[in-house]
C-alpha cells in the first residue's frame, strides 16, 4: 500500500492548487501554521493562533503536555524521589543527634525551634537556669557553667525550618517517615517537584511561626508532623478542585486530629494547625492559579506567602526580644 504524498502532486502543483496532505483529493488553501502544509478542514485542529495539522498537534502534546502536571508543573520521572531525600535528610538527622546525646544533644538545641534563648547547664544538661534573658550573663552569672542555647527571638533564624528536621525519638521520627512516604509521592504526582517542595518548605514556615506566637515561649519544639499536616491539607485542596475522591485523606485528617486532641500535653497541636493551613493556602495559590501566566502567578503568591510568614515571625520574635 502507497502512502499519501507529503504536498500536492505536480499535475495540482503546476494548476496551482493545492490539496490536504492526507487527503490529496481534496483542494484547499488553508495551511498549518507550524509547518506550512496544506490542510482540509477535516484535518484542521484549533491552535492558539490558526490551525495545526495532527502531526504538529500529536509531535506538541509529546514534547510538552505529557511532561506537565496536573497544575502547570513539570511532571515528575519517578514522584517518590523528593519523598526518599527528606526521608533521608530526616534520618541523617536524627543519627546525629542519637549519636550526640540525644535528648540532651547540643545539635537538638541548635536545630529545634525555640521561640526564645535559655542558659542551659554545662555539668548539668538536664537543667537550666531559669530567668536569664542573654548569652553575656549566662556565661558570666553561672561563673563558665551555662551555655546559651539559642532562639529565634535573639538571632536563630535558621530554626523556623530545621525544626521540621529535627527529632529525638525513634517512635517518632518513624511516624513522621512513614506519613512522609504515603502523602509526599501522592502529591508530588499531582503538583510535580518543585511545587511540591514549595508546599512542604511554605507549610513548615507556616506551622513555626503559630508556634512562636501560641507556644509556651520558652519550650521548644522539634518534628516534621506540621510540614505533613501541611501536606494533607494541600491534598485535599487538589483534589476537591479536581473533583477526586478525597474520602481517605478526610480519614487520615480525623485520624491526625484525633492523635494530637489525646496527646495535646506533648504534641505541638499549634504546629500542626499552622501547617494544615499553610500548605492549604499554598495549594489554593497553585490549584486555582489562572491558566494565563499561571507559572508566574503561582510562584507569586508562594513568594508572597513566604514574605508574609517571616514579616509575622519577625513581628513576633521582636515582641519576645
Amino acid at each position: 500500500m502507497t502512502q499519501p504524498p507529503e504536498g500536492p502532486t505536480a499535475d495540482q502543483t503546476a494548476a496551482g492548487v493545492p490539496t490536504c496532505y492526507r487527503h490529496p483529493d481534496r483542494e484547499t488553501w488553508i495551511r498549518c501554521q507550524r509547518c506550512d502544509k496544506p490542510i482540509c478542514p477535516d484535518c484542521m485542529r484549533d491552535a492558539a493562533v490558526g490551525f495545526q495539522c495532527p502531526d504538529c498537534v500529536k509531535q506538541a502534546n509529546k514534547g510538552s503536555r505529557q511532561n506537565r502536571a496536573m497544575y502547570g508543573g513539570e511532571r515528575s520521572g519517578d514522584p517518590r524521589l523528593t519523598t526518599f531525600v527528606l526521608i533521608g535528610i530526616n534520618a541523617a538527622v536524627w543519627l546525629l543527634i542519637t549519636a550526640t546525646g540525644g535528648r540532651l544533644s547540643r545539635v537538638a538545641d541548635w536545630l529545634a525551634l525555640a521561640p526564645t534563648g535559655s542558659c542551659g547547664s554545662t555539668s548539668t544538661p538536664e537543667q537550666y537556669y531559669p530567668g536569664i534573658p542573654t548569652s553575656q550573663i549566662c556565661t558570666g552569672f553561672t561563673n563558665g557553667d551555662g551555655f546559651w542555647k539559642a532562639g529565634v527571638a535573639d538571632g536563630a533564624w535558621w530554626q523556623l525550618i530545621t525544626t521540621a528536621f529535627t527529632h529525638v525519638e525513634i517512635w517518632h521520627v518513624a511516624m513522621n517517615m512513614f506519613a512522609l512516604f504515603i502523602f509526599g509521592p501522592a502529591l508530588e504526582g499531582i503538583v510535580g517537584r518543585a511545587r511540591f517542595l514549595a508546599i512542604y518548605v511554605v507549610a513548615a514556615l507556616a506551622s513555626s511561626t503559630l508556634v512562636l506566637y501560641l507556644s509556651d515561649p520558652d519550650g521548644s519544639t522539634v518534628g516534621a508532623s506540621g510540614a505533613l499536616f501541611g501536606l494533607l491539607g494541600a491534598l485535599l485542596v487538589v483534589a476537591r478542585k479536581a473533583r477526586l475522591d478525597s474520602q481517605w485523606l478526610v480519614q487520615n485528617l480525623v485520624l491526625g486530629v484525633v492523635i494530637t486532641v489525646v496527646g495535646w500535653s506533648s504534641i505541638s497541636w499549634q504546629g500542626h494547625l499552622g501547617g494544615f493551613l499553610g500548605g492549604a493556602a499554598c495549594a489554593v495559590v497553585i490549584a486555582y492559579a489562572p491558566r494565563a501566566r499561571r507559572a508566574l502567578v503561582q510562584w507569586a503568591g508562594v513568594g508572597l506567602l513566604v514574605v508574609l510568614l517571616l514579616a509575622l515571625a519577625f513581628v513576633r520574635a521582636t515582641a519576645l526580644g
